[in-house]
């Protein structure tokens, strides 16, 4: 925050409390008696007048005892502007304070299935129940609660992998996350609308879906031009660098001609964060075993 919006807010936080203090100060010397009287203040409406009745002392004592207490508190506490408090408290250090605190109460937790092969994991169910809630916590926001992901984020509940599925490639992928390119164009950019025709034809056809089956035949050299070097001759993908198979009909991006068109026309960038600098090796190994359980259901 700059200094001039620190004094900005200092200034109306402390002037919004002394504003408060001379005003019931102010109102109080006014009064011309502690006790109650049958003087109005001369306002009436609809017959009703409103009586000159001076403030509760409780009432007063209360409402100062809050001034005092709030000046007290953003001495101790941030509050105002830049100020961190004479307690030198803060948020983060609190959460910092908080997770450590988890950190030593879940370790041993955390240690004693983390020394456990994965396949065991899998097969115990308070394993997969942390697991479970490791996932709702850290991969449900991309994958969904279920693990069924949606465009653009892959489905874990069946058996293909971009990057491949056994347990040291899918502990390596949540640990240090994956970057997905699929250029523009693939490695051809002066293609054509024509031959972009051709290869989305020629892609299709893979699953009998082609549109025109002459354009198909004319993309499959386009197809090796453009897009061999990451799917293969035979386009089933190379999991190496997490480019997908093209003949399973599993699509992270749609299905469609349009979708596919898309894809070729303008390229794709995927990213799976890493997770290693939030959760810790053994969470990991938890969270691995939970997710291969999601395709072996």
């Amino acid at each position: 925050m700059s200094t001039f919006w620190s004094i900005w807010i200092s200034v109306i936080v402390l002037g919004t409390i002394f504003g408060c203090w001379w005003l019931l100060w102010a109102t109080r010397k006014s009064q011309t008696t502690d006790t109650e009287t049958t003087k109005t203040t001369g306002h009436s409406y609809d017959g009703i007048e409103e009586y000159d009745n001076p403030l509760p002392k409780w009432w007063f004592y209360l409402y100062m005892g809050t001034c005092i207490f709030a000046l007290v508190y953003l001495a101790l506490y941030p509050g105002l502007g830049n100020w961190q408090g004479l307690l030198g408290w803060s948020q983060h250090g609190q959460w910092e304070e908080e997770v450590k605190e988890a950190d030593a109460r879940y370790s041993e937790i955390y240690a004693q299935y983390g020394n456990t092969p994965i396949e065991e994991l899998v097969a115990d169910p308070a394993a997969m129940a942390m697991g479970q809630r490791l996932f709702a916590n850290n991969c449900s926001v991309c994958h969904g609660s279920a693990g069924r992901g949606s465009i653009g984020f892959p489905n874990l509940t069946d058996d293909d992998w971009l990057w491949g599925g056994d347990p040291e490639t899918v502990f390596t992928t949540i640990k240090n996350g994956r970057h997905g390119n699929m250029p523009a164009k693939g490695t051809m950019p002066g293609m054509t609308a024509e031959q972009v025709d051709q290869v989305v034809n020629y892609v299709l056809s893979f699953s009998n879906r082609a549109r025109d089956e002459a354009a198909a035949e004319a993309g499959a050299q386009v197809f090796q031009q453009a897009c061999v070097a990451c799917h293969g001759v035979d386009g089933t993908g190379n999991q190496a660098l997490g480019a997908p198979d093209l003949t399973n009909n599993v699509w992270l991006y749609g299905s469609d001609y349009e979708w596919i068109e898309e894809t070729v026309l303008y390229g794709r960038q995927n990213e799976m964060p890493a997770q290693g600098g939030r959760l810790s090796d053994d969470q990991i190994h938890i969270l691995t075993a939970y997710v291969l359980s999601l395709s072996s259901n």
